[in-house]
C-alpha cells in the first residue's frame, strides 16, 4: 500500500477516536466543560496532562531545533524539563486546595480585586494565543505532508479537526481525547526512534544508541562533529556555537518558569476529586513526558547525521561525493511540494551541496577548490525533521504513517488545551466574573465556545505568517507566562503581604516589557514589517535574545510587584489567614 493511502487510514481512524471520545464526552455543565467535573482518574490525568504539555514544539520542533543547534539546543530540553517540576512542586497542589476553575480566578480571588482578575486575563490571552501559534503551525504541516498540499490548506483541515472536537467536548471530552493522543504520541515517537537506534548504532534504547558507535567504529557524536566540521559548521557538541552561554542560561530559565506559570497545564490539576490526586497526577505526568524527553536528543542527532549523509554520501569535495539531483528520493520530493523544502542547483553541476555557506573562510575554499556556489538546499524548516526522519532512514510506509498521526496528535492535544484555557477566560473570568454576573449557565457555555471558535480563526491565521519556528514561538509564549503570570502565582502563595497594588503593577510591568521586547524585534502583533531592529545579536540590547527575555520580564515583575506593595495599604487580614491556610499541607 502507498504510503499517502496508508497516512490517510491511520490518521483517519485517529481522528475517529478523537471525535467519538467528543460527542460521547460531551461537555452538558460549565464544571464538566471547564474541569471535567473533578472527577478525573490521576493516573489518567497524568496522562492527559503529559499530552497537553508535550506540544508540537516538542514532538515535531524540539529534536529539530537539537538537531540544528546541537549543544545549545538542550537548553529546550533542560527548561521545559524542569519547568515542569519546578510547577508540581511549587504551585500544582496549593492552586488545587484553593478550588478554583482558572487561574485568573485564583488571581482575582487572593487579591481580592476584579481588576487583577482582568489583567490575569490579558495576560493568559497574550501568552496562549503566542502558545497557540506554534501549535496551528505545527498541526498545518503535519497535514500539508499528508494531504501533500500547500501550507494553507494543511493548516485551515487542521483547524477544522480542532474546532470539532474541542468546541463540543469541553475539558471532559478533551482530556479523555488527550489521553488517545498521549498513547498515539509516544508509541509514535519511540517506535521510529528505536529502529533508527538499531539502524545506526544496533542499541534498541535511543538513549544508549546516543553514546553508542557507528558503522566505522567511531562514536555517532564523534563522527557527527567531525562531518559538520567537513562542511564548515561547528562541532555539534561544541558549547555556544549557536547560542551564546548568557543567552542560553537565559532561554532555560525562562522556560523552566515560563513553564510553571502555564494556565492551561495548571488548570489540569483542578480536575482530579482531592489534593492528593493533584500530587500523584504531577508524578504520573512527570514519568509519562520523561519517556519523550530522553528520548529527543537522540532523535535529533540521528536525523542530522542521516540528512548529510543523504546529501554527501562521499568524500567532502569528491566530484561524485554529492546526492545527484535526478537521484533525490521520494521524501524529499513530498516535502518540496509542501513549500518546507526548497532545492536550487546554484552551479548546475547536477549534484546537490549542502553545507555552511554563512562561513566566510570555508565557502571561499569551496568555490576555488570544489566550484561550489552556495549551499542548494536553500530552504529547510527545521520543523519538518521529525516528521521526514523516519523517510530519511527509509523505514517502512507503516512507520512514517505512525509518526504523521503523532505529531498531529501531539499540536491538536495543546491546542485543544489552549484553546479552553482562552475560552474559559473570556467567558468564565470576563463574562461571568466581571461583566455580566448573572449570565445564565446556558449562555456561558455558548459564550465559551463561540470564544474558543474566535480564537481558532485567528491562531490560524497566525499560524501562517508565525514570528519563527514551532519551538521558538512557544519560546516566546512561554517568556510571556514567565514574565506574567508565574510571579504573581508564587507571590500570592508565598507571600501574604504581597497586596493587590504590587500584583496588578507587577503582572503589567511584566508582561508590558516583556510584550514590547518581542515586538521590537520580531514586528508588532508578529507582523514582520514593523520589526524596528534586526532580529540577531547586532540589534539585541546588552544580547539578549528575545526569546529568552522572559526572566528578564519575571525579575521586572518582582521588583516592581514589590515596590509597590511597600508603599500601599497591606492586604485584609482574611485574605493573609488564606494564604497562610492555602500552605498547610492537607491530604483531601
Amino acid at each position: 500500500m502507498d504510503l499517502q493511502t496508508l497516512s490517510f487510514i491511520v490518521v483517519g481512524i485517529t481522528f475517529a477516536i478523537y471525535i467519538g471520545i467528543a460527542i460521547w464526552a460531551k461537555a452538558g455543565t460549565t464544571s464538566e466543560f471547564y474541569v471535567a467535573g473533578k472527577g478525573i482518574n490521576p493516573v489518567a490525568n497524568g496522562m492527559a496532562t503529559a499530552a497537553d504539555w508535550m506540544s508540537a514544539a516538542s514532538f515535531i520542533s524540539m529534536a529539530g531545533l537539537i538537531a540544528f543547534l546541537g549543544y545549545s539546543g538542550g537548553a529546550y530540553l533542560m527548561g521545559w524539563t524542569g519547568g515542569y517540576v519546578l510547577m508540581a512542586l511549587l504551585l500544582a497542589p496549593y492552586l488545587r486546595k484553593f478550588g478554583k476553575f482558572t487561574v485568573p480566578e485564583f488571581i482575582g480571588d487572593r487579591f481580592y480585586s476584579k481588576t487583577a482578575r482582568v489583567v490575569a486575563v490579558i495576560s493568559l490571552l497574550a501568552m496562549s494565543i503566542t502558545y497557540v501559534i506554534g501549535q496551528m503551525r505545527g498541526v498545518g504541516i503535519a497535514f500539508s505532508n499528508i494531504l501533500q498540499v500547500d501550507l494553507t490548506v494543511g493548516l485551515v483541515s487542521g483547524m477544522v479537526i480542532v474546532f470539532i472536537y474541542a468546541v463540543f467536548g469541553g475539558m471532559k471530552g478533551i482530556t479523555y481525547t488527550q489521553i488517545a493522543q498521549y498513547c498515539i504520541m509516544i508509541f509514535a515517537y519511540t517506535v521510529p526512534a528505536i529502529f533508527i537506534s538499531l539502524q545506526l548504532t544496533g542499541h534498541a534504547f535511543p538513549q544508549f544508541g546516543l553514546g553508542s558507535t557507528v558503522d566505522d567504529g567511531r562514536y555517532l557524536l564523534e563522527a557527527l562533529d567531525q562531518t559538520l566540521v567537513d562542511l564548515g559548521f561547528a562541532a555539534y557538541t561544541a558549547s555556544g556555537a549557536t547560542m551564546t552561554q548568557f543567552n542560553m542560561f537565559l532561554l532555560t530559565i525562562s522556560l523552566m518558569i515560563g513553564t510553571a506559570g502555564l494556565p492551561h497545564v495548571i488548570v489540569r490539576f483542578f480536575t482530579v476529586p482531592r489534593i492528593r490526586d493533584a500530587r500523584k497526577s504531577a508524578g504520573w505526568a512527570l514519568v509519562f513526558i520523561a519517556i519523550l524527553y530522553t528520548t529527543a536528543p537522540a532523535v535529533g542527532a540521528m536525523a542530522i547525521w542521516n540528512l548529510i549523509n543523504t546529501v554527501q554520501p562521499g568524500e567532502v569535495g569528491a566530484e561524485d561525493g554529492n546526492l545527484r539531483f535526478d537521484d533525490k528520493p521520494d521524501w524529499m520530493l513530498r516535502w518540496e511540494q509542501t513549500g518546507l523544502l526548497a532545492f536550487e542547483d546554484k552551479n548546475e553541476d547536477g549534484r546537490l551541496q549542502y553545507y555552511n555557506a554563512n562561513n566566510p573562510e570555508f565557502a571561499a575554499m569551496a568555490r576555488e577548490e570544489y566550484g561550489w556556489e552556495g549551499s542548494e538546499i536553500v530552504r529547510l524548516d527545521r520543523d519538518i525533521m521529525v516528521l521526514a526522519n523516519p523517510e530519511i532512514a527509509g523505514l517502512p510506509n507503516w512507520v512514517i504513517a505512525l509518526v504523521a498521526a503523532g505529531g498531529i496528535a501531539a499540536a491538536l492535544s495543546t491546542a485543544a488545551g489552549l484553546l479552553l484555557a482562552i475560552s474559559s477566560s473570556i467567558s468564565h473570568d470576563l463574562l461571568k466574573g466581571t461583566f455580566t454576573p448573572n449570565i445564565s449557565q446556558k449562555s456561558e457555555l455558548l459564550a465559551a465556545r463561540i470564544s474558543m471558535g474566535g480564537a481558532i480563526v485567528l491562531a490560524g491565521y497566525l499560524g501562517l505568517n508565525p514570528p519563527g519556528f514551532a519551538a521558538e514561538v512557544v519560546a516566546l509564549a512561554f517568556g510571556l507566562a514567565a514574565a506574567s503570570l508565574f510571579p504573581t502565582l508564587m507571590m500570592g502563595i508565598f507571600f501574604k503581604k504581597m497586596n493587590k497594588e504590587g500584583a496588578i503593577a507587577g503582572m503589567l510591568a511584566g508582561l508590558l516589557s516583556t510584550l514590547l521586547y518581542i515586538f521590537i524585534f520580531k514586528g508588532f502583533f508578529f507582523f514582520p514589517q514593523t520589526a524596528l531592529l534586526p532580529d540577531n545579536p547586532t540589534g539585541w540590547f546588552f544580547g539578549i535574545n528575545p526569546t529568552g527575555f522572559g526572566v528578564i520580564g519575571a525579575l521586572i515583575n518582582f521588583g516592581v510587584a514589590y515596590g509597590v506593595s511597600k508603599v500601599t495599604a497591606p492586604p485584609p487580614d482574611h485574605i493573609q489567614e488564606l494564604v497562610e491556610s492555602v500552605r498547610v499541607p492537607r491530604a483531601d
